[in-house]
């Protein structure tokens, strides 16, 4: 039987560069790979074809060998003899790209020397309204690993060195045949680091990282809104064996106020006046987030839930130089514990009101009376 075209094979064009070329193999070896079709021996033998052509066209004198030959290129010692198999590299190389997440990896190589990136830390962090408007250097503590300075980071004694892992060469990884193709797995000696120590640090115990509290300063403009993430590069734990440290993360949490609500740069609250502030206007004085006073006109005929603007009086915009507003939402207080002597005026002003006194509750009175009588008839 015929083999087929490596271009078909791989659903390309001729004329397809190396990056076609990757991504084609990379989504048909996703989808025929045996994990992903176990049992399935028509699955194996389109893998193992898929696989042969990458390994040919990723090449560029074998693939401009079989451009001119075809398959005649690779047989009987033809001018682009492959060798057979997998023993290319064009498989290892994306391999742990491809396959990372399905057999347990990361999905990427340490650093050479064993050097790994330390991980990101993240730290909490709760702070006043007040201080998300002014703003603040804030000094945090953070329990997190560093360099250990005895060793530098290497992990090895002073004086010492690590050596180079006999058991992977230093590559991190070994190769072992399963089946019609090989796999590449974390070196089991060295753990993927390349390297063994064997004579460790006394004081990381060959790890290169110790662990300590460490004091760092953390700037918080002015505006910042609650669940806004800092990130602090570099401040994360140490890497191992001398690899970058990750970086810090502050989550900013702003705890409620006992005056102001926010919403986005605006602010509001609610002030309660007298029924008679609301009925024949007024004044009355409130102090804003900036420590000012500002006074604030009640309109004759206030009604519940109306609101009032400053303008300016709100949170600064992050990095800004605008400024929201603030928002006086105006509740109606009833008055209670009334004297024989109020009560008395009440009554009296309730005798001389009219519907003119009182236009809503007059016009809902009305509109029900009106839905009744419609029921009644």
């Amino acid at each position: 039987m015929a083999k087929p075209d490596f271009y078909e094979t791989l659903g390309v064009a001729r004329g397809a560069d190396e990056k076609e070329l990757k991504s084609a193999f990379r989504k048909l070896a996703m989808k025929y790979h045996p994990d992903k079709n176990p049992g399935s021996s028509e699955a194996e033998h389109k893998f193992k074809e898929i696989n042969e052509a990458y390994e040919t066209l990723k090449d560029p004198q074998k693939r401009a060998a079989y451009d001119r030959f075809g398959h005649a290129a690779f047989e009987q010692g033809g001018p682009g003899g492959m060798g057979g198999g997998f023993g290319g590299g064009g498989f290892s190389d994306i391999f742990e790209d491809i396959f990372g997440e399905m057999m347990g990896g990361r999905g990427g190589r340490r650093a050479s020397g064993g050097r790994e990136r330390g991980a990101d830390l993240r730290y909490n962090m709760e702070i006043s309204l007040e201080e998300a408007y002014s703003g603040k250097t804030a000094q945090i503590r953070v329990p997190t690993s560093i360099t250990c300075d005895v060793c530098s980071g290497s992990g090895a004694k002073p004086g010492t060195q690590p050596t180079t892992c006999a058991t992977c060469g230093g590559a991190g990884r070994v190769r072992a045949s399963q089946g019609f193709f090989s796999v590449e797995r974390t070196c089991p000696t060295c753990h993927g680091r390349g390297q063994t120590i064997t004579d460790p640090c006394s004081k990381c115990a060959g790890q290169g990282r110790v662990t300590e509290e460490r004091s760092l300063s953390v700037n918080i403009p002015a505006g910042i809104e609650d669940g806004t993430r800092i990130r602090l590069a570099g401040e994360g734990e140490a890497g191992m064996r001398g690899g970058p440290a990750g970086d810090l993360y502050i989550f900013l949490s702003v705890r409620p106020h006992a005056v102001f609500q926010r919403e986005g740069a605006d602010l509001y609250c609610t002030v309660p006046i007298s029924m008679t502030t609301a009925a024949l206007g007024g004044k009355f004085d409130i102090t804003t987030m900036d420590g000012a006073r500002s006074r604030v006109s009640v309109p004759e005929g206030t009604q519940p839930g109306k609101e009032l603007r400053l303008r300016g009086k709100g949170m600064p915009v992050l990095r800004s130089a605008q400024f929201g507003d603030l928002y006086i939402r105006i509740s109606i207080e009833t008055p209670q514990k009334l004297s024989k002597r109020q009560r008395e005026l009440l009554e009296e002003f309730q005798e001389l009101s009219s519907k003119d006194t009182s236009p809503e509750s007059t016009g809902f009175f009305a509109r029900m009376k009106g839905f009744f009588d419609t029921l009644t008839d």
